[in-house]
């Protein structure tokens, strides 16, 4: 198993695609295999410049990452994309497809998209993103972009992941400062007002420029509002720049916490899923474990109440069974 998941390693570094999506399917699917490939590519990271691309539901996300994707390719750039979809209710499998969008792109080996379903995780991205994510920096490309969920205020768990945070708004979605300011107003390095052709675009630009200003907390890196028209790719080419700007902005010295508590969050996540596996392994080998199961399937006992049981005696009492 291990001379096979090396050889994944390989081509996966080497940036072969079928090797790319085979990686990722398999942190997908998690388990010990996906820990080990991890572990041999993870001294190959660190390389790429992540973007997360985030903001409510029908704002243009997916036509303005096709437009970002064939500006990065006009400036020689390798590019990654992983597009959350939401989940499907009977597979759990990605619904809407980000991917029909950027079909241009199939055919260009420098260019690897995937869609990745949350499978009802909160927070915009799926549970693998960011394993996805490491994936496409071993193989070598140069800006991978994260595209959330578009749930709106909470999608904040892209901060998690990216270096650079792109909130992208469109006029006409209702009361627009209210849309976004609950939580992804905070992370944002850069503001987009997508559809800028639409009715109220230059007001939302002033809304959005005025709710920082009331932020009085003073930062180092003032984040830029821009318009762009996603579909005739206008104002992308200022975007782009600033993207770049603010990766040299990281670059010279102000990036190094924010690299710092991303490398934390990622060490706290694997605990998280360590501590858990850990956990549960333990509890099913309890005696009471399975005769909880039976009581709930009967009905004589809740499962939370039956959890709450199972992980008192684990955590009080030591001595085992």
């Amino acid at each position: 198993m291990m001379q096979e998941l090396q050889q994944l390693a390989n081509n996966v570094i080497n940036g072969d695609k079928r090797s790319i999506a085979r990686a990722i399917t398999l942190i997908e699917n998690n388990g010990e295999k996906a820990q080990r490939l991890i572990a041999l590519l993870y001294p190959h990271t660190g390389k790429t410049h992540i973007v997360g691309i985030t903001g409510p539901g029908g704002s243009g996300k997916s036509t303005l990452i096709e437009k970002i994707i064939s500006e990065l390719r006009r400036r020689g750039k390798t590019v990654g994309v992983v597009a959350t979809d939401p989940s499907s209710p009977f597979t759990g499998g990605a619904f809407l497809g980000d991917r029909i969008r950027m079909q241009k792109f199939t055919t260009d080996d420098d260019v690897f998209i995937r869609s990745m379903a949350t499978r009802n995780v909160p927070g915009g991205i799926a549970k693998a993103t960011r394993e996805a994510v490491m994936v496409l920096d071993a193989a070598g490309k140069d800006v991978v972009i994260v595209e959330t969920v578009g749930a709106g205020q909470a999608e904040v768990d892209i901060i998690k992941v990216a270096h650079t945070v792109v909130v992208v708004f469109a006029p006409g979605l209702g009361d627009e400062i209210q849309a976004i300011k609950a939580g992804i107003m905070e992370i944002a390095d850069i503001f987009v007002v997508n559809k800028a052709d639409l009715e109220n675009a230059n007001k939302a630009v002033t809304d959005i420029k005025a709710s920082l200003e009331l932020n009085t907390k003073e930062k180092a890196w003032k984040p830029p509002v821009l318009q762009t028209i996603a579909l005739t790719g206008e104002g992308i080419e200022q975007l782009v720049n600033e993207i770049f700007q603010h990766k040299t902005f990281l670059e010279k010295g102000a990036g190094i916490s924010k690299r710092r508590k991303k490398v934390e969050t990622e060490l706290v996540e694997a605990i998280k899923d360590k501590v858990a596996d850990l956990i549960i392994e333990k509890l099913r080998k309890k005696k009471g474990f399975n005769e909880l199961v039976e009581k709930i399937l009967n009905r004589k006992i809740d499962p939370y109440s039956a959890a709450t049981k199972l992980v008192s005696e684990l955590t009080f009492n030591q001595k085992e069974d």
